[in-house]
């Protein structure tokens, strides 16, 4: 770890020594699930903060997909977990649809219903296309179906879908609305 990079060459060891002056081990989150949770609801507070939203907790089967999972990205993929559940929450508790398919245990499904986006029969907060949609119309679909979930919220649209409030302007300003 350091002390290779000292020997490769690749850290000076002025640096090491001056940055170490108080070494603490920090085992990654896997070894210590139990931190999982007090570690979300800190998360959720700073976030709502951030993000202007009112979430007020995490379902128990959400907490037990935390516990299941193995954080290779450690807290900072926590966090980014936890900032797009509360994006898309808003608020009340978060739910197992609020999290990414890889935390569900079950892939989510993109394909099925026609050339238009519409819910999914058993999950509103669903969008379904069938197979031979283009990129354009599915994009279109999921930009609106978005705005519809967020009441029009433009930036937590953008938020939720990952892209800027220009970008999402342009392709509003594309599709004519």
């Amino acid at each position: 770890m350091p002390d290779e990079a000292i020997r490769g060459g690749h850290l000076r060891e002025d640096l090491y020594y001056r940055l170490n002056v108080f070494h603490i081990h920090l085992p990654p989150l896997r070894e210590r699930k139990e931190d999982v949770a007090p570690i979300s609801d800190a998360l959720i507070d700073a976030l709502n903060r951030k993000h202007e939203c009112r979430v007020t907790g995490i379902a128990s089967d959400v907490l037990d997909a935390f516990d299941r999972y193995s954080w290779p990205g450690n807290v900072r993929e926590l966090r980014n977990v936890l900032e797009r559940a509360v994006i898309l929450a808003g608020e009340g508790t978060l739910e197992l649809k609020h999290v990414p398919a890889f935390l569900q245990g079950r892939a989510t499904m993109a394909a099925a219903a026609g050339a238009s986006a519409s819910a999914v029969p058993d999950d509103p907060e669903s969008v379904r296309f069938s197979i031979g949609t283009t990129v354009e119309d599915a994009e279109k679909g999921l930009i609106l179906r978005t705005l519809e979930h967020t009441h029009n919220n433009k930036t937590r649209a953008a938020e939720i879908l990952g892209i800027s409030l220009k970008t999402l302007h342009n392709k509003l300003k594309e599709y004519g609305g």
